[in-house]
Protein backbone atom coordinates (compact mmCIF):
# COMPACT_ATOMS: atom_id res chain seq x y z
CA UNK A 1 0.00 0.00 0.00
CA UNK A 2 2.82 2.38 0.85
CA UNK A 3 4.33 1.79 -2.59
CA UNK A 4 1.07 2.64 -4.33
CA UNK A 5 0.60 5.75 -2.20
CA UNK A 6 4.11 6.92 -2.94
CA UNK A 7 3.61 6.30 -6.65
CA UNK A 8 0.27 8.12 -6.49
CA UNK A 9 1.90 11.09 -4.75
CA UNK A 10 4.57 11.24 -7.46
CA UNK A 11 1.87 11.02 -10.13
CA UNK A 12 -0.04 13.97 -8.66
CA UNK A 13 3.11 16.08 -8.26
CA UNK A 14 4.97 15.27 -11.46
CA UNK A 15 2.33 14.35 -14.01
CA UNK A 16 -0.78 16.19 -12.82
CA UNK A 17 1.35 19.05 -11.42
CA UNK A 18 -0.90 19.59 -8.42
CA UNK A 19 0.23 21.94 -5.67
CA UNK A 20 1.91 20.46 -2.60
CA UNK A 21 -1.14 21.47 -0.53
CA UNK A 22 -3.50 19.54 -2.83
CA UNK A 23 -1.23 16.50 -2.96
CA UNK A 24 -1.03 16.41 0.84
CA UNK A 25 -4.83 16.70 1.14
CA UNK A 26 -5.39 13.83 -1.32
CA UNK A 27 -2.91 11.55 0.44
CA UNK A 28 -4.30 12.39 3.89
CA UNK A 29 -7.79 11.44 2.71
CA UNK A 30 -6.51 8.10 1.43
CA UNK A 31 -4.66 7.42 4.69
CA UNK A 32 -7.83 8.28 6.62
CA UNK A 33 -9.86 5.73 4.66
CA UNK A 34 -7.08 3.17 5.00
CA UNK A 35 -7.16 3.55 8.79
CA UNK A 36 -10.96 3.31 8.88
CA UNK A 37 -10.88 0.19 6.73
CA UNK A 38 -8.27 -1.45 8.95
CA UNK A 39 -10.24 -0.75 12.14
CA UNK A 40 -13.72 -1.66 10.88
CA UNK A 41 -13.00 -4.38 8.35
CA UNK A 42 -9.58 -5.64 9.47
CA UNK A 43 -8.34 -5.05 5.92
CA UNK A 44 -5.24 -2.98 5.24
CA UNK A 45 -5.29 -3.29 1.47
CA UNK A 46 -7.80 -0.71 0.18
CA UNK A 47 -7.14 -1.71 -3.44
CA UNK A 48 -9.49 -4.66 -2.82
CA UNK A 49 -12.40 -2.94 -1.06
CA UNK A 50 -15.97 -2.93 -2.33
CA UNK A 51 -18.38 -0.01 -2.50
CA UNK A 52 -20.23 -1.21 0.61
CA UNK A 53 -17.10 -0.57 2.67
CA UNK A 54 -16.67 2.89 1.18
CA UNK A 55 -20.34 3.59 1.82
CA UNK A 56 -19.84 2.67 5.50
CA UNK A 57 -17.00 5.21 5.66
CA UNK A 58 -19.23 7.87 4.09
CA UNK A 59 -21.97 7.21 6.64
CA UNK A 60 -19.42 7.42 9.44
CA UNK A 61 -18.17 10.78 8.18
CA UNK A 62 -21.69 12.19 7.94
CA UNK A 63 -22.53 10.87 11.42
CA UNK A 64 -19.49 12.78 12.71
CA UNK A 65 -20.92 16.04 11.33
CA UNK A 66 -18.52 16.23 8.38
CA UNK A 67 -20.21 18.43 5.77
CA UNK A 68 -21.36 16.92 2.48
CA UNK A 69 -18.89 19.15 0.65
CA UNK A 70 -16.00 17.82 2.74
CA UNK A 71 -17.18 14.24 2.28
CA UNK A 72 -17.34 14.79 -1.48
CA UNK A 73 -13.78 16.11 -1.42
CA UNK A 74 -12.56 13.03 0.44
CA UNK A 75 -14.32 10.75 -2.01
CA UNK A 76 -12.81 12.71 -4.90
CA UNK A 77 -9.37 11.92 -3.45
CA UNK A 78 -10.26 8.25 -3.22
CA UNK A 79 -11.68 8.27 -6.74
CA UNK A 80 -8.45 9.83 -8.05
CA UNK A 81 -6.45 7.08 -6.33
CA UNK A 82 -8.52 4.31 -7.91
CA UNK A 83 -8.33 6.04 -11.28
CA UNK A 84 -4.55 5.99 -10.90
CA UNK A 85 -4.65 2.25 -10.12
CA UNK A 86 -6.77 1.71 -13.24
CA UNK A 87 -4.31 3.70 -15.32
CA UNK A 88 -1.38 1.66 -14.02
CA UNK A 89 -3.37 -1.55 -14.62
CA UNK A 90 -3.38 -2.56 -10.96
CA UNK A 91 -7.16 -2.50 -10.84
CA UNK A 92 -9.80 -3.73 -13.27
CA UNK A 93 -12.84 -1.77 -12.04
CA UNK A 94 -13.08 1.14 -9.62
CA UNK A 95 -15.26 0.44 -6.55
CA UNK A 96 -16.52 4.02 -6.95
CA UNK A 97 -17.71 3.49 -10.52
CA UNK A 98 -21.39 4.08 -9.73
CA UNK A 99 -20.97 6.45 -6.79
CA UNK A 100 -22.96 9.68 -6.87
CA UNK A 101 -21.74 12.71 -4.96
CA UNK A 102 -23.72 13.88 -1.94
CA UNK A 103 -25.95 16.87 -2.52
CA UNK A 104 -24.55 20.17 -1.34
CA UNK A 105 -26.31 23.53 -1.02
CA UNK A 106 -25.27 26.08 -3.59
CA UNK A 107 -23.46 28.88 -1.77
CA UNK A 108 -23.83 32.23 -3.46
CA UNK A 109 -20.58 34.15 -3.34
CA UNK A 110 -21.55 37.80 -2.98
CA UNK A 111 -18.93 40.18 -4.36
CA UNK A 112 -18.07 43.54 -2.87
CA UNK A 113 -19.77 46.51 -4.47
CA UNK A 114 -17.74 49.22 -6.16
CA UNK A 115 -18.65 51.53 -3.27
CA UNK A 116 -17.35 49.01 -0.72
CA UNK A 117 -14.07 48.85 -2.63
CA UNK A 118 -13.79 52.63 -2.70
CA UNK A 119 -14.64 52.92 1.01
CA UNK A 120 -12.14 50.24 2.02
CA UNK A 121 -9.30 51.82 0.06
CA UNK A 122 -10.17 55.37 1.09
CA UNK A 123 -9.08 54.59 4.66
CA UNK A 124 -5.48 54.58 3.45
CA UNK A 125 -5.35 57.14 0.66
CA UNK A 126 -1.74 58.02 1.41
CA UNK A 127 -0.13 55.00 3.07
CA UNK A 128 3.02 55.64 5.05
CA UNK A 129 5.71 53.11 5.88
CA UNK A 130 6.46 49.63 4.58
CA UNK A 131 3.46 47.79 6.02
CA UNK A 132 0.76 50.30 5.03
CA UNK A 133 2.19 50.59 1.51
CA UNK A 134 2.43 46.82 1.14
CA UNK A 135 -1.07 46.19 2.50
CA UNK A 136 -2.78 48.68 0.21
CA UNK A 137 -0.86 47.29 -2.77
CA UNK A 138 -2.01 43.76 -1.92
CA UNK A 139 -5.67 44.80 -1.82
CA UNK A 140 -5.33 46.78 -5.05
CA UNK A 141 -3.50 43.94 -6.79
CA UNK A 142 -6.17 41.39 -5.85
CA UNK A 143 -8.90 43.67 -7.15
CA UNK A 144 -7.16 44.73 -10.37
CA UNK A 145 -5.79 41.34 -11.45
CA UNK A 146 -8.07 38.72 -9.90
CA UNK A 147 -5.10 36.58 -8.90
CA UNK A 148 -5.48 33.83 -6.34
CA UNK A 149 -4.16 34.14 -2.79
CA UNK A 150 -1.49 31.49 -3.36
CA UNK A 151 -0.45 33.21 -6.60
CA UNK A 152 0.09 36.47 -4.74
CA UNK A 153 1.99 34.83 -1.90
CA UNK A 154 4.32 33.00 -4.32
CA UNK A 155 4.76 35.94 -6.71
CA UNK A 156 8.47 36.20 -7.46
CA UNK A 157 10.20 39.58 -7.53
CA UNK A 158 11.77 38.61 -10.87
CA UNK A 159 8.29 38.12 -12.37
CA UNK A 160 7.16 41.70 -11.75
CA UNK A 161 7.96 43.68 -14.89
CA UNK A 162 7.63 47.41 -14.30
CA UNK A 163 8.68 48.37 -17.83
CA UNK A 164 5.91 46.53 -19.66
CA UNK A 165 3.35 46.56 -16.83
CA UNK A 166 2.87 42.83 -16.31
CA UNK A 167 3.23 40.19 -13.61
CA UNK A 168 3.77 36.49 -14.23
CA UNK A 169 1.98 34.21 -11.78
CA UNK A 170 2.11 30.48 -11.23
CA UNK A 171 -1.43 29.12 -11.09
CA UNK A 172 -2.98 25.73 -10.50
CA UNK A 173 -1.10 22.72 -11.88
CA UNK A 174 1.95 24.95 -12.27
CA UNK A 175 0.44 26.82 -15.22
CA UNK A 176 2.03 30.22 -15.75
CA UNK A 177 0.06 33.17 -17.04
CA UNK A 178 0.90 36.80 -17.71
CA UNK A 179 -1.38 39.43 -16.17
CA UNK A 180 -1.57 43.07 -17.26
CA UNK A 181 -1.25 45.63 -14.47
CA UNK A 182 -2.79 49.10 -14.42
CA UNK A 183 -0.44 52.14 -14.40
CA UNK A 184 -1.63 53.11 -10.91
CA UNK A 185 -0.44 49.71 -9.65
CA UNK A 186 2.92 50.09 -11.40
CA UNK A 187 3.41 53.32 -9.45
CA UNK A 188 2.58 51.51 -6.21
CA UNK A 189 5.05 48.76 -7.15
CA UNK A 190 7.83 51.34 -7.38
CA UNK A 191 7.00 52.88 -4.02
CA UNK A 192 6.74 49.45 -2.38
CA UNK A 193 10.05 48.25 -3.83
CA UNK A 194 11.79 51.31 -2.43
CA UNK A 195 10.42 50.54 1.05
CA UNK A 196 11.18 46.84 0.63
CA UNK A 197 14.84 47.58 -0.13
CA UNK A 198 15.11 49.39 3.22
CA UNK A 199 14.22 46.31 5.30
CA UNK A 200 16.97 45.40 7.75
CA UNK A 201 16.99 41.73 6.75
CA UNK A 202 15.51 39.90 3.76
CA UNK A 203 15.56 36.12 4.13
CA UNK A 204 13.15 35.26 1.32
CA UNK A 205 14.53 37.66 -1.27
CA UNK A 206 13.05 35.79 -4.25
CA UNK A 207 9.49 36.65 -3.21
CA UNK A 208 7.94 40.00 -4.04
CA UNK A 209 5.72 40.43 -0.98
CA UNK A 210 7.43 40.12 2.40
CA UNK A 211 6.73 40.65 6.07
CA UNK A 212 8.60 43.42 7.87
CA UNK A 213 11.05 40.71 8.97
CA UNK A 214 11.84 39.92 5.35
CA UNK A 215 9.94 36.63 5.22
CA UNK A 216 7.46 35.32 2.65
CA UNK A 217 3.80 35.91 3.52
CA UNK A 218 1.50 33.04 4.54
CA UNK A 219 -2.15 32.21 3.89
CA UNK A 220 -3.52 33.31 7.27
CA UNK A 221 -1.69 36.65 7.16
CA UNK A 222 -3.18 37.53 3.77
CA UNK A 223 -6.66 36.39 4.83
CA UNK A 224 -6.55 38.50 8.00
CA UNK A 225 -5.35 41.49 6.01
CA UNK A 226 -8.25 41.39 3.56
CA UNK A 227 -10.75 40.69 6.32
CA UNK A 228 -9.57 43.66 8.37
CA UNK A 229 -9.69 45.99 5.36
CA UNK A 230 -13.32 45.19 4.59
CA UNK A 231 -14.76 44.58 8.07
CA UNK A 232 -15.33 48.30 8.59
CA UNK A 233 -17.10 48.88 5.26
CA UNK A 234 -19.00 45.66 4.53
CA UNK A 235 -21.55 43.57 6.41
CA UNK A 236 -20.99 40.56 4.18
CA UNK A 237 -20.30 37.38 6.13
CA UNK A 238 -17.34 36.37 4.01
CA UNK A 239 -14.54 38.86 3.46
CA UNK A 240 -11.62 37.01 1.91
CA UNK A 241 -9.09 37.15 -0.94
CA UNK A 242 -11.35 34.83 -2.93
CA UNK A 243 -14.23 37.31 -2.62
CA UNK A 244 -11.92 39.98 -4.06
CA UNK A 245 -11.15 37.63 -6.97
CA UNK A 246 -14.89 37.10 -7.36
CA UNK A 247 -15.40 40.87 -7.24
CA UNK A 248 -12.77 41.43 -9.94
CA UNK A 249 -14.55 39.03 -12.30
CA UNK A 250 -18.04 40.32 -11.55
CA UNK A 251 -17.13 44.00 -12.00
CA UNK A 252 -15.40 43.26 -15.32
CA UNK A 253 -18.47 41.41 -16.58
CA UNK A 254 -20.78 44.16 -15.32
CA UNK A 255 -18.79 46.69 -17.30
CA UNK A 256 -18.84 44.83 -20.60
CA UNK A 257 -15.91 42.40 -20.54
CA UNK A 258 -16.55 39.18 -22.46
CA UNK A 259 -16.58 35.90 -20.59
CA UNK A 260 -13.65 34.36 -22.46
CA UNK A 261 -11.35 37.29 -21.61
CA UNK A 262 -12.27 37.02 -17.93
CA UNK A 263 -11.61 33.27 -18.15
CA UNK A 264 -8.06 33.92 -19.41
CA UNK A 265 -7.38 36.54 -16.74
CA UNK A 266 -8.57 34.22 -13.97
CA UNK A 267 -6.56 31.29 -15.31
CA UNK A 268 -9.55 28.97 -15.60
CA UNK A 269 -9.20 25.88 -17.77
CA UNK A 270 -12.81 26.06 -18.98
CA UNK A 271 -15.62 28.57 -19.32
CA UNK A 272 -17.75 26.49 -16.95
CA UNK A 273 -15.55 27.63 -14.04
CA UNK A 274 -15.91 31.27 -15.06
CA UNK A 275 -19.68 31.14 -15.48
CA UNK A 276 -20.20 31.03 -11.71
CA UNK A 277 -19.30 34.72 -11.72
CA UNK A 278 -22.05 35.69 -14.15
CA UNK A 279 -24.96 35.82 -11.69
CA UNK A 280 -24.13 39.38 -10.63
CA UNK A 281 -23.55 40.57 -14.17
CA UNK A 282 -26.90 39.07 -15.16
CA UNK A 283 -28.55 40.99 -12.34
CA UNK A 284 -26.94 44.17 -13.65
CA UNK A 285 -28.10 43.38 -17.20
CA UNK A 286 -31.63 42.79 -15.93
CA UNK A 287 -31.61 46.19 -14.24
CA UNK A 288 -30.37 47.91 -17.42
CA UNK A 289 -32.95 45.99 -19.44
CA UNK A 290 -35.83 46.97 -17.16
CA UNK A 291 -34.69 50.59 -17.01
CA UNK A 292 -34.22 50.87 -20.75
CA UNK A 293 -36.86 48.83 -22.54
CA UNK A 294 -39.71 51.02 -23.90
CA UNK A 295 -42.37 48.55 -22.80
CA UNK A 296 -41.24 49.02 -19.20
CA UNK A 297 -41.43 52.81 -19.28
CA UNK A 298 -45.19 52.97 -19.08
Amino acid sequence: MATNKDAFRDYLQLEKKYSSHTVTAYCNDITSFESFNTIHFDQENIEQVNYSQIRTWIVSLVDNDISNASVNRKIASLKAFYKFLLKTKQLGVSPLLKHKALKTPKILQIPFSEKELEDALSHVQNPVGFEEIRNKLIVDLFYTTGMRRTELIHLKAANVNLSNGTVKVLGKRNKERLLPVLPIIINQFSVYLKERSSLLTIADCDYFFLTKKGLKLNDSFVYRLINSYFSAVSEKVKKSPHILRHTFATHLLNNGADLNSVKELLGHSSLASTQIYTHSSLAELKKVYEDSHPRNQK
